[in-house]
């Protein structure tokens, strides 16, 4: 109808727009920002530093529909997601829940947090609340390094139906085993120790649970051959979701040993189609590092074999990356797949979900120039992607979590903040922009057709990496976003 030819003028236009017009056309807001934010009172936790900031960026913000999604976006997890913090044994502990799931996932529970830790020395209460964060990821991860979501108590909620090798304890929400859980328990750390002097409130039990995280990571290298008898993870739902369960009698897809590590779900909590997830191997190997870094710097000589464990893992786990993970594809040659088996077969997709193979240079992995990267990019953002989706309200990648025709802003923002390009990092905001009018916020998924069909307004860990993708133009590319640079 006329409604979706409008639609489709106005994409069009939107990626044909030049910087100038981009800048100067906004809806008719006033000078407020961060409007859709919770009343002060019933906000959840304070900081004067992230405070101070949203101000000093958001009132230079040349855009003012972008300054109150930023404004909105950034302090979200703060103002509406840090559900519990006390001290245990006089350690901080904090609970961080997902938004409009009540638990706290090890992934998004580090994302979610991320962009506050360079601003933890303006505020010690943030510091306080960050390294709670990481205590309660530890205790998790000892309770169980197979699960990716816990409850706050041990009182069973959610997934207990779950048929689960390991056995799940009632702490555990949900029992999914995925690599790159793991993985973003280590980067919280690690990042949490490059921008403090010491990592003294680290709890007792941080140690043995990064022996632990290590020896999961090594023990899921092995092939299903060599543990056939006895499986060390087998999972499975009475479910009508084929995503939400494993084949095989529990067991997942086949494996052979070539020096991956396997994930037998991805970041989108969705089963793997291939037990190696190629961006899960690449983030642990560049959070494996810098942990070896932390611990050689923090804690000497009695972690040392835990330092070189880590190194050498990281070494092994990339050098099988560069041997089962890069592969000819009939359009675009040597690329990056997104999942292989170690036996020959690949899966090149990509999923929207962090980590993914459109995220490497964001995760420290390779430079943002790497040629075999900009053959994958090219590939993911392209319809040779199946994932990858096009429509009059953007384009961008989703994955099969939501289902065909939706849009992810994580990938979208991924995609700006993995840009040489100032035309598409402008395209990328403009669709960011207009996908979140409705709420303020960004959302899990938008349809490619209407941004107003979307899935959870309430998804902590996008608004935290949109407010991270704010701040990250203000360094590197501030006449996108301001009138005057910032010292920041």
């Amino acid at each position: 109808g006329s409604q979706a030819g409008i639609g489709k003028m106005f994409f069009r236009a939107v990626w044909i727009v030049p910087c100038v017009f981009f800048l100067a056309a906004t809806l008719a807001v006033g000078a407020e920002y961060g409007k859709q934010r919770p009343d002060p009172s019933q906000r959840r936790f304070h900081s004067p530093a992230i405070e101070a900031l949203i101000t000093n960026v958001a009132s230079r913000m040349l855009d003012p529909v972008l300054a109150n999604i930023f404004a909105n976006c950034l302090p979200n997890t703060l103002d509406t997601t840090i559900e519990n913090m006390t001290t245990v044994s006089g350690f901080y502990d904090t609970f961080v829940i997902t938004g409009d799931i009540h638990a706290m996932w090890l992934r998004d529970s580090t994302n979610q947090v991320l962009p506050y830790v360079p601003f933890m020395k303006q505020d010690p209460s943030l510091r306080n609340m960050i390294c709670g964060v990481i205590n309660r990821q530890t205790m998790d991860v000892l309770s169980d390094s197979y699960a990716n979501a816990f409850n706050f108590q041990e009182d069973g909620g959610d997934h207990q139906a779950d048929v689960r090798t390991p056995h799940m304890s009632k702490h555990v929400f949900e029992g999914k085993y995925e690599l790159d859980s793991l993985a973003a328990v280590l980067k919280l750390s690690a990042e949490f120790g490059e921008h403090s002097k010491d990592v003294a409130c680290f709890a007792p039990h941080w140690l043995p649970a990064v022996r632990k995280t290590v020896a999961t990571i090594r023990a899921q290298q092995t092939g299903t051959e060599e543990e056939e008898s006895h499986p060390q993870y087998l999972f499975s739902r009475e479910t009508d979701v084929a995503t939400d369960t494993l084949m095989l009698q529990s067991r997942g897809p086949p494996a052979a040993r070539c020096g991956l590590s396997k994930g037998a779900f991805r970041p989108s909590d969705d089963a793997s189609t291939f037990p190696f997830l190629i961006p899960a191997n690449a983030m642990v190997t560049v959070e494996l590092r810098r942990i070896a870094s932390l611990l050689r710097r923090h804690f000497g000589p009695e972690a040392e074999d835990l330092a070189v464990e880590c190194l050498a893992l990281a070494a092994e786990i990339r050098t099988a990356i560069d041997t089962f993970g890069i592969l000819n594809h009939v359009k675009f040659g040597s690329v990056y797949a997104y999942e292989v088996d170690g036996f020959g077969s690949a899966y090149f997709m990509d999923d929207a979900n962090i980590p993914s193979l459109l995220s490497l240079p964001y995760l420290g992995y390779l430079p943002a120039q790497d040629t075999v990267y900009l053959r994958t990019r090219s590939m993911l953002l392209s319809g040779s992607n199946p994932f990858f989706f096009k429509g009059s309200a953007g384009m961008g990648i989703g994955g099969p979590h939501v289902g065909l025709g939706f849009i992810w802003p994580m990938s979208v923002i991924m995609q700006a903040l993995t840009s040489n390009s100032d035309e598409e990092i402008i395209r990328c905001l403009e669709i960011l922009k207009h996908s979140a009018l409705s709420t303020g916020f960004m959302h899990e998924s938008f349809h490619k057709d209407d941004p107003n069909n979307y899935t959870r307004s309430w998804f902590a860990w996008a608004n935290s990496l949109f407010g991270h993708l704010v701040l990250h133009l203000v360094k590197t590319r501030p006449h996108l976003l301001l009138r005057k640079p910032i010292d920041m």
